[in-house]
């Protein structure tokens, strides 16, 4: 990763339709440089069930928007050609690609199939509601629009699990599908008594067969598009010993430097250490901890201790490993794992991940560009390029926090040889007032402004290092050297 590394996440849900997304991250390439991005996290790139589709519902894996299949040549995103042409000009920008893997279900069968089945109770899928019967499920990919260019596989019942659904009543359940050697996987998050299933046809990685064809498809497409990493979707539902597996043989094939970066959805700081052990700390996993206290403290204002911030957090606990994030795609509104930060605190969430040491910060493109769909949302595109900038030129070096009061926090970055110039933040979520912090004495007589013009205070630096600097009420200051 970059030093002072960001990466940015180049989508969210209510895009259009309209196959574009590829070219304008093209176009966008030079200007994401400028920013100071240094790495862009891509959705789903092959056929999903539609043009519509996000690309969560994975269809064909091999499907890169090259072939007819679900209605269309091209993903909701564009072609092939225009994929891998945005690919190049991020890497001739020198920004990593990385590319979102959806290893978990997968959806839009060809053909339903007859197998035996039990149905299980939804809050505890460790326990059977029926005895076993004969159900007709939609497990069967044949990829007719693709036949068996660059893989003749084709998915059968026997390497599924499970499934929501059964064609021959029309009636939708969890249903364990029964054969040799099937089961529910151990290695997976223990809500609802066993986390295997989450939607769809449900990939059963205890058949050796389908962890063959994972990473013979893997290392395909690496190959193919020239990634720099993958974001591992939803791997709370996939055994922890097979991801583990398949990490190492990214690294065994494509050297140390691929990075991977897995979605674990947990809260409990103890679990997503556990899962961090299983994996061998081979990953990196987003700070999910983060970004509810990020979306606590918008939500409660002044009755939120700023102190608290990062109990709890990965990024706290286990700082190498943590994606910081303050909003992406699935807590974005309307999801059902929304925690949207409110906007009035989204300056402060960003600062606390763009402007601190720790963590390898992930923006979100519906917090820059904004979000559509039925309720838009604007971006806050002015206040992302300000603390963009002060982390690319101001951000570095030693970091001195000054958390004494429950509503005003600050630190201060003490910067290095290369980058001396180095900042102090605050912030509030009561009401203004200011906090005493010392910015080294290299800096003494030197008057610093708030660069995110929150304050027209001008501060002097007394011949101690040290300054006071103020900050308004439910707000943001950055300060740095006037000039």
């Amino acid at each position: 990763m970059a030093v002072n590394g960001v990466m940015m996440q180049y989508f969210e849900w209510h895009l259009e339709d309209n196959g574009n997304l590829w070219n304008q991250l093209r176009e966008d390439a030079s200007h994401l440089k400028e920013m100071g991005i240094t790495g862009v996290w891509i959705p789903p790139c092959y056929k999903g069930t539609g043009t519509n589709d996000a690309g969560y519902g994975a269809y064909d894996l091999y499907d890169l928007g090259e072939f007819d299949q679900k209605g269309n040549v091209r993903t909701k995103y564009g072609t092939k050609e225009e994929l891998l042409e945005a690919i190049r000009v991020l890497q001739e920008q020198g920004i990593s690609v990385y590319a979102d893997v959806v290893l978990s279900h997968k959806a839009g069968a060809d053909e339903s199939q007859r197998f035996m089945a039990v149905e299980v109770d939804q809050n505890d899928r460790t326990r059977a509601v029926t005895e076993p019967y004969e159900i007709e499920g939609w497990t069967r990919f044949t990829f007719p629009g693709r036949g068996d260019t660059h893989s003749s596989f084709q998915w059968s019942w026997e390497h599924f699990n499970g499934t929501d659904y059964n064609q021959e009543n029309g009636k939708n359940a969890i249903y364990l599908i029964l054969g040799d050697n099937k089961k529910w996987s151990v290695g997976v998050a223990r809500e609802f008594g066993n986390y295997d299933y989450l939607m769809f046809a449900n990939i059963d990685y205890g058949h050796p067969e389908v962890q063959e064809e994972v990473k013979s498809w893997l290392r395909w497409f690496v190959r193919e598009t020239g990634v720099d990493g993958i974001r591992l979707d939803a791997i709370k539902h996939i055994n922890d010993w097979f991801i583990r597996d398949l990490v190492f043989m990214t690294h065994q094939e494509f050297g140390d430097e691929f990075y991977t970066l897995g979605e674990y959805w947990e809260r409990d700081l103890e679990l997503v250490k556990h899962y961090l052990q299983e994996v061998d700390f081979q990953i990196d996993l987003f700070d999910v901890g983060l970004n509810y206290r990020i979306y606590e403290a918008s939500q409660k204002g002044i009755d939120f201790d700023l102190r608290t911030i990062f109990d709890g957090t990965l990024v706290q606990d286990q700082p190498e490993q943590a994606v910081t994030f303050v909003d992406n795609h699935d807590s974005q509104p309307g999801q059902s794992l929304a925690s949207y930060t409110e906007a009035w605190f989204k300056p402060m969430g960003y600062a606390l991940i763009l402007l601190r040491q720790d963590g390898y910060p992930c923006v979100f493109y519906g917090d820059y560009y904004g979000i559509g769909g039925p309720d838009p949302l604007p971006g806050q595109k002015e206040m992302l390029e300000k603390l963009l900038l002060l982390r690319k030129e101001h951000a570095y070096g030693d970091q001195v926090d000054y958390f004494q009061e429950a509503n005003r926090v600050g630190w201060v970055r003490l910067g290095t040889e290369e980058h001396p110039a180095g900042c102090a933040v605050v912030i509030s979520n009561g009401e203004g007032g200011e906090i005493t912090m010392e910015v080294g004495g290299l800096h003494a007589g030197e008057i610093w402004i708030d660069y995110m013009g929150n304050q027209d205070a001008r501060v002097m630096i007394d011949e101690a290092g040290k300054g006071v600097f103020p900050v308004n009420g439910g707000s943001l200051s950055v300060f740095t050297r006037e000039n």
